[in-house]
């Protein structure tokens, strides 16, 4: 059981990264450095920036509870 959900906390890892290297900078951070900066002329958000954004929360709030069962697991094993 704890080699499962192992890796499932190294795949929702490394979808977490990806996800969020996905995202478009907002500006005024270290994406302004690297040329991710350039303003578009489309204000606000499409829908597929909203989508990402909840696909980001879902596995972020997947990713914290797998850790939070190993924990959990790990402590009762010992």
């Amino acid at each position: 059981m704890v080699i499962g959900f192992s890796i499932a906390l190294i795949v929702f890892s490394v979808l977490l990264m990806m996800l969020v290297l996905m995202h478009k900078g907002k500006g005024g951070g270290l994406s302004d450095m690297f040329g991710g900066g350039m303003q578009s002329s489309v204000g606000g958000s499409s829908v597929a920036e909203r989508n990402l954004d909840r696909i980001t929360i879902v596995i972020g709030l997947l990713w914290f509870a797998c850790i939070v069962v190993l924990g959990i697991l790990m402590k009762l094993g010992s």
